[in-house]
């Protein structure tokens, strides 16, 4: 296949050895689970059981609310233990709603949805709906409700499914083991995703660092004549959706568009091995591999951990801590989160927790802009960061804006490139935020205007009815004087 050059990107010090060998293992199950509400772009799901309650492995215990939301399911059988507030794995550390689960140790599974015996015959609204239920999620990090991507085939026009295994974060290699150990279990679930969106091509692209996983997945593949496995570029950040389709199909997504509007539907490689237990077995999504490493953790691994596990439950399993780290990361070291500590649960977009040590990280202050303009030949976006940059610290946001803010996909290129360690991104994250929040506000106020306008209309006709009623009395009233008037002459 021809692939496409992507602009700019970087060559980061990937770290993926630290890990890359060790083999996905299973966490044994933690004391306590707990499960958010909140695990998925969208509306938070709606509480369904109560403390004290009994639930068994994959019962649902909380469901979808609203257009775009997505279930949450029981890890393992055991006791409700509690409903409540705790720590989000966000750098807020704000508190959410959470359901705490008491695992009784059998392990014991509800009663689960019949198996769809041929995906291939079933229609795209019965594997969409299935999807649904099972809570699956977009597991490379964006967490969006992945039935709602399956069912752009009834709205575009499309005509490939692109499978995301490039993995272009630096130490992360969950997806790449995922690949290695489980292929055929990928493959199959790519083929339904296919099959339900009506697209005749599936495309899975891997970054050429990860020669195994292409081996594997292309040996998985070679009975399907719609499926080709691509190597690209290590290329960071190839794995970003718009530039991975660029890449494999030469097709640039315009600005405030989908990937789905240039034909391309691009999901990641561990939500297609969710998809084939979903539709061959009736598993809901209840746990996920996670890639624990940095030069700070004792003994690295890919660990298949339930949801609701916490992080500290998985740095327990590798050891501890070597040294105390500088900085814990959820994700990988570009795109990653800061993490608030280490009681916050693992939950379905959690692909990494890294434990960085201050030469890993390299921290040094910010001086001035020395205006060398790399961030400018670096950024993957085409923008220019260093103008940016300098209308947002003024907090002019509309000049930010019209340069393109919004376009930038927050990879963290110009921030690591930057001689001046300037945090570029962190700029632009802000700015974003800001931009949402005024138009937010915007569009409060127009609704405001609207509703201002159209009870003054209201209040306006109610007048003019009540005038024309009292001058339509008083005409009758004058017309019935008129009348006894003329009588009594």
């Amino acid at each position: 296949m021809k692939l496409f050059p992507i602009r700019g990107g970087i060559h980061p010090d990937y770290r993926k050895e630290l890990a890359s060998e060790k083999a996905i293992v299973s966490l044994p199950m933690p004391a306590l689970l707990y499960i958010p509400l909140q695990q998925h772009i969208g509306a938070p799901a709606e509480v369904l059981v109560s403390e004290g309650q009994t639930v068994k492995k994959g019962q649902m215990i909380a469901r979808g609310t609203g257009a775009v939301s997505a279930p949450q399911h029981a890890s393992t059988s055991g006791r409700i233990k509690a409903v409540t507030q705790i720590p989000a794995p966000h750098p807020s550390g704000l508190a959410q709603t959470t359901i705490v689960i008491e695992p009784d140790g059998k392990d014991e599974w509800a009663e689960l949805p019949e198996p769809i015996a041929d995906p291939f015959t079933a229609d795209a609204h019965t594997i969409n709906e299935r999807v649904a239920i099972s809570g699956i999620v977009g597991m490379g990090g964006a967490a969006f409700p992945s039935a709602i991507k399956l069912n752009l085939g009834t709205q575009k026009k499309l005509d490939t499914l692109l499978l995301n295994g490039a993995e272009c974060e630096p130490y992360l290699t969950c997806d790449d083991r995922v690949m290695r150990e489980h292929a055929d279990e990928v493959i199959d679930g790519a083929r339904i995703m296919a099959h339900a969106l009506g697209v005749p091509r599936v495309v899975i692209a891997i970054e050429d660092n990860k020669p195994q996983a292409i081996e594997a997945m292309t040996l998985a593949a070679k009975p399907f004549a719609q499926i080709e496995v691509v190597g690209v570029p290590v290329q960071y950040p190839m794995g970003s959706e718009r530039h991975l389709v660029q890449a494999i199909t030469g097709r640039e997504t315009p600005a405030k568009k989908l990937t789905a509007d240039i034909g391309v539907v691009v999901h990641n490689v561990a939500t297609a091995r969710a998809v084939h237990h979903a539709v061959r077995h009736g598993r809901p999504l209840l746990s996920r591999v996670v890639t624990v490493s940095g030069a700070a953790v004792r003994e690295t691994n890919n660990i298949e951990a339930p949801i609701g596990a916490r992080v500290s439950d998985l740095i327990a399993y590798c050891g501890g801590f070597v040294v105390e780290p500088a900085s814990l990361v959820n994700g990988g070291p570009m795109m990653g989160q800061p993490l608030p500590g280490l009681d916050v649960p693992v939950i379905k977009g959690m692909s990494g927790i890294l434990a960085l040590t201050a030469a890993e990280i390299n921290a040094q202050p910010a001086s001035a802009c020395i205006r060398c303009g790399t961030c400018v030949t670096i950024c993957p976006c085409g923008l220019v960061p260093v103008e940016m940059a300098a209308f947002i610290r003024k907090d002019n946001f509309e000049v930010a804006a019209r340069l393109g803010v919004m376009d930038c996909v927050s990879c963290g290129s110009c921030s690591w490139v930057c001689p001046s360690h300037i945090p570029l991104v962190h700029y632009f994250n802000y700015a974003k935020g800001m931009i949402n929040a005024q138009e937010r506000e915007r569009r409060k106020n127009d609704q405001t205007r609207v509703l201002a306008e159209a009870h003054t209309q209201r209040v306006e006709a109610a007048a003019e009815a009540k005038r024309a009623a009292l001058a339509a009395k008083k005409a009758q009233a004058t017309a019935a004087t008129a009348t006894e008037e003329k009588a009594s002459a």
